[in-house]
């Protein structure tokens, strides 16, 4: 079985619901800018999504009311999942080491630039790049199977993976991650190749909102612009068994 057929099924069996390839050619600048040389010298990235609990999901907006909604996103959909996110990337990093490929996994949710507020790679560009979803007006990744109610890892890789193509934007005129944002820290614009995050997110706003949190002793959570999003609140209808 040829390699590119073999990684979604070990993702998938290791517990990955979204697996796709992505050229990083065309965001060749736009890595080197954000992570150095050493991660812009990979040309693919394998991403891999878990998607979020619905029901944790669904009563985010009564996160500050009820301290449980909190503490059970933080946990289930953040901690637990960053983990097994991290797992399934590490595991798909040594298959393709064994194969003679150069890897460089990028952890779930792991920021190193304080200043700038990111990570050593996006790992949402990935998901974008790898055709899995497109970037909407919250600057999350959605996608028409769960909208933005998943969490995202990559790898990095010199591997000739056959590579998916960008979804185009589909938030259209929506603006309910706009005004459910607290601290209406979302512009409310489409999102446009080249133009920076601060023109249509402010990740500093949101930050401090969240450690003002932290300060009056409650849980630092919010997760609103996820909750709301028409595509992730879609149900899907089941068949009877």
């Amino acid at each position: 079985m040829d390699l590119h057929e073999r990684l979604p099924r070990l993702v998938r069996r290791l517990g990955g619901d979204l697996y796709g390839v992505a050229d990083l050619s065309p965001a060749s600048e736009a890595v080197r800018l954000q992570g150095g040389i050493d991660t812009a010298e990979y040309p693919r990235a394998v991403s891999i999504g878990i998607r979020l609990m619905d029901t944790i999901v669904d009563q985010l907006p009564r996160g500050r009311e009820t301290r449980a909604v909190a503490v059970a996103y933080q946990t289930e959909c953040y901690d637990i999942i960053n983990r097994r996110l991290n797992d399934i990337a590490s595991r798909t990093a040594s298959v393709l080491q064994n194969e003679g490929f150069r890897v460089l996994p990028v952890p779930a949710s792991d920021r190193i630039d304080d200043e700038r507020i990111c990570a050593v790679f996006s790992n949402k560009m990935a998901a974008h790049l790898a055709g899995l979803g497109w970037i909407g007006k919250s600057c999350l990744l959605v996608t028409p199977q769960s909208g933005p109610r998943a969490r995202w890892v990559s790898v990095l890789t010199d591997a000739p993976l056959p590579a998916g193509a960008p979804m185009g934007q589909r938030c259209g005129s929506c603006h309910e991650c706009v005004d459910a944002c607290p601290v209406r820290a979302i512009a409310g614009r489409n999102f446009t190749e080249g133009e920076p995050r601060e023109a249509r997110y402010d990740a500093r706003r949101c930050q401090e909102y969240l450690r003002g949190l932290e300060g009056r002793k409650e849980a630092a959570v919010c997760g609103m612009c996820m909750a709301v999003c028409p595509h992730g609140r879609k149900k899907e209808k089941r068949s009877d068994l």
